[in-house]
């Protein structure tokens, strides 16, 4: 039960030991801010890249600073919004930081919470990089070091220690019931998590047994005044604004749950708990950020314009985690909302430009039609590609610069779908971008399909993937400078560059494996 050698984690004895009955951690993959630069940490959905391996943990997944008490400065906001929960409710429940989390659960914890995004590499993009390269993404590797850790499962058998996992990927440990077999988990909790964990809380300080699997359904997902607001600071400083989403596509689970807004007073008080933590940056943290205080699927300026007072106020960097493509459309065509937010938020100083997340997933309108009816509203899908090329203009003009996801393998999709959306690629190429593209993962209403694996590639998906790729590189290399800005320092800024250089080597070598699987 030995992690890969050498190691990513290193047990560490905190200087001044707390007394905790309950441990919230996750493994070093998603405990670091990556230099303080959030969109770095897709470094380690991949494999290692650099000869030695502790050195490309250090450059992918750097480790955040500790207290003497072995609690992280920043933690995932996650595990904040539960630790925050729990000592609501007076338990005796910290975030630790993996290298700490033997020592106290040896030391009298009862019950260790592990929330993660990707436990097993089998979520995107992930899944294409060990498709592709026959390598274990770096996440992978670290959580089950992390996971087996000899003092965990002699903490389970000596000390009768509970161990619950959750998160967005809480469905990874379901899919293959040999996983639950093999590693010290007790309870898989599916969905939101803060109305179920004081229940399981209490049962595990009191010596009670845990049910195997809690889901927690669109029905019962907690409402605003339910979720607490987060007491230590939350990695890069993201701050949720929003839960939930309209949009209803078929392929993604959050689109199941209801649309929650948060206030803007508390918005304010959890940057507040990251400004005292010494984070000048916020990230703001939404399905779709562009519909906070909108209606339905319909952007609103003055709710926005408001929130990014904020920002001003507070004189911080900014980026969006996600935005969709129709609302910075409809947003600017009816109000000048992405020119007015620019106009209000660009410095050329600490806000160079607003980095996004957005999802093209197909340039096809009948799949579109079939599986993302929504994603296109206020229009009709047979607009998509124009809606996706408008907005990416639209973004282009205004320093906004989306990482864009595309996905292959959706059910229903035919070789023209996927020509068709090569051709909508290809006319994005003016437009600063980053474009990830992404094998099909059966979430959401389309749990139970067939995910997309390596039988079903076809030239057309090659295409897709080699578009990408050089977009991709072509634009990083241009943006990097300015990513980076002065704040980082020159030994960061010239290994990205040279990261570059060998991902445009390590590509060449990709597409001919890929074009070898496709022979075959």
């Amino acid at each position: 039960m030995k992690g890969s050698a050498p190691r990513i984690h290193r047990p560490r004895k905190p200087q001044d030991p707390l007394k905790i009955d309950l441990v919230l951690s996750t493994d070093r993959c998603l405990m670091s801010d990556y230099h303080g630069h959030v969109f770095l940490g897709f470094l380690a959905t991949g494999p290692v890249l650099l000869p030695f391996k502790r050195l490309w943990v250090e450059f992918a997944c750097p480790p955040v600073g500790v207290d003497r008490h072995g609690r992280p400065l920043q933690a995932p906001y996650g595990l904040r919004k539960l630790e925050a929960k729990l000592q609501e409710k007076g338990f005796e429940a910290y975030v630790v930081d993996p290298d700490f989390v033997p020592y106290y659960v040896t030391r009298g914890a009862k019950g260790l919470f592990v929330g993660h995004h990707d436990y097993f590499a089998m979520g995107p993009p992930s899944n294409e990089w060990w498709m592709i390269t026959g390598r274990k993404p770096l996440n992978a590797e670290s959580f089950e070091e992390f996971i087996s850790f000899p003092e965990i499962w002699w903490a389970k058998r000596m000390r009768g220690l509970k161990v619950v996992v959750g998160g967005p990927a809480a469905w990874q440990w379901l899919v293959d019931p040999a996983k639950l077999a093999k590693w010290p988990v007790d309870t898989v909790v599916e969905g939101e998590a803060e109305r179920v964990i004081v229940e399981l809380a209490e049962r595990i300080v009191d010596g009670e047994e845990l049910p195997r699997h809690v889901v927690v359904g669109p029905g019962d997902t907690p409402s605003v005044e339910e979720i607490p607001e987060i007491r230590g600071a939350s990695i890069n400083g993201i701050v949720e604004i929003m839960r939930g989403c309209p949009r209803g596509c078929q392929f993604c689970s959050v689109t199941l749950r209801p649309l929650r807004m948060m206030p803007l007073d508390r918005v304010e008080r959890e940057i507040t708990v990251n400004l005292r933590a010494g984070i000048r940056n916020v990230v703001f943290h939404s399905e779709d950020v562009l519909l906070y205080g909108g209606e339905g699927v319909r952007p609103k300026p003055e709710p926005l314009l408001r929130l990014h007072k904020l920002v001003v106020r507070h004189d911080l960097g900014l980026a969006w985690s996600h935005a969709s493509l129709a609302a910075v459309k409809y947003g600017e065509e009816e109000y000048r909302l992405i020119s007015r937010l620019s106009e209000m938020l660009i410095d050329g100083e600490n806000r160079k430009f607003i980095g996004v997340e957005v999802g093209i997933e197909t340039g096809s309108p009948p799949l579109v039609r079939a599986v993302m009816p929504a994603k296109s509203a206020p229009y009709p899908p047979e607009m998509w590609p124009e809606i996706v090329e408008d907005a990416f203009a639209i973004m282009h003009d205004n320093s906004i610069v989306p990482a864009a996801t595309f996905i292959l393998g959706l059910p229903g999709e035919t070789p023209g779908d996927v020509v068709k959306t090569v051709e909508l690629l290809e006319r994005l190429r003016p437009y600063r971008s980053i474009v990830v593209p992404m094998f099909f993962v059966p979430l959401g209403k389309l749990v139970g399909r067939k995910g997309f694996a390596k039988e079903m590639l076809r030239e057309e998906h090659v295409e897709a993937l080699r578009v990408a790729l050089r977009h991709t590189l072509y634009w990083a290399n241009r943006l990097l400078p300015e990513y980076l800005n002065g704040k980082s320092s020159p030994a960061l800024r010239m290994l990205l560059r040279l990261l570059l250089k060998a991902l445009e080597l390590k590509a060449r070598r990709a597409e001919k494996t890929v074009e070898h699987m496709l022979r075959r």
